[in-house]
């Protein structure tokens, strides 16, 4: 399932992050590149252990963790810090697939990758090029979004940022362990659910058919999720 969140983030926190990623220390991105993806990557970004990383990662998680279409779609476990990167000047990061499994920083603890996701901090009119190309079932799909929304997709899905020859992209990225890790299953209680919730309205409540529907949901999650 490839999906847009829409303001995950305000356009004014959105300026407030932009105001602080302007005086930030950029170093290059392919120091955190694997073995595979060092050659492909050519972007800057933030170190991961800068307290401002730490800072506005944790407004992105706390944003999340209020936010009821993202919680349905990504039934979250674990969620890896947000990082942040910037292209210009012909960035770009070539084809490649996340890691399977990452350690979470400043643990010992591991993680299954299930989605990847882009949060995107500069407008689409400030940068050319510079889209995020995901390798779907139907094709290749283009993804530059407005700043302040939220693409997820597949970790499993080749994608790639294409260069950015004018101006500069600004996103914050990061993975997702569900709870639920097959994407079909995924998909199918985020339809279901976001099906319950259109009904609910309409309907009283103890109603039996949506008390069914619920009871569904929540014994199909309760087979397939992995706690």
């Amino acid at each position: 399932m490839l999906m847009t969140i829409e303001q995950v983030l305000s356009k004014d926190e959105v300026r407030q992050f932009r105001d602080r990623l302007a005086q930030a220390d950029w170093q290059d991105g392919a120091k955190t590149a694997g073995t595979l993806a060092v050659s492909a990557k050519q972007n800057q970004q933030l170190d991961d252990n800068a307290p401002l990383t730490a800072e506005l990662g944790n407004v992105i998680l706390r944003k999340l963790g209020a936010n009821p279409l993202f919680i349905s779609a990504a039934l979250p476990r674990t969620i890896y810090p947000p990082k942040f990167n910037r292209y210009a000047h012909g960035g770009n990061y070539g084809v490649h697939v996340d890691s399977a499994v990452m350690q979470i920083p400043c643990s010992h603890l591991s993680m299954r990758t299930d989605l990847s996701a882009t949060l995107f901090l500069s407008e689409p009119e400030e940068y050319a090029g510079g889209e995020l190309e995901i390798e779907t079932a139907f094709g290749v799909q283009a993804v530059k979004l407005e700043a302040g929304d939220m693409v997820l997709y597949p970790s499993s899905s080749l994608h790639r940022v294409t260069p950015v020859t004018e101006g500069a992209r600004v996103a914050s990225f990061f993975w997702i362990e569900s709870l639920v890790g097959d994407d079909a299953e995924r998909t199918m209680l985020f339809d279901l659910d976001q099906a319950i919730q259109k009904l609910t309205p309409s309907m009283q409540a103890g109603d039996a058919n949506l008390l069914a529907l619920t009871g569904i949901y929540h014994n199909l999650l309760r087979r397939w999720a992995k706690t």
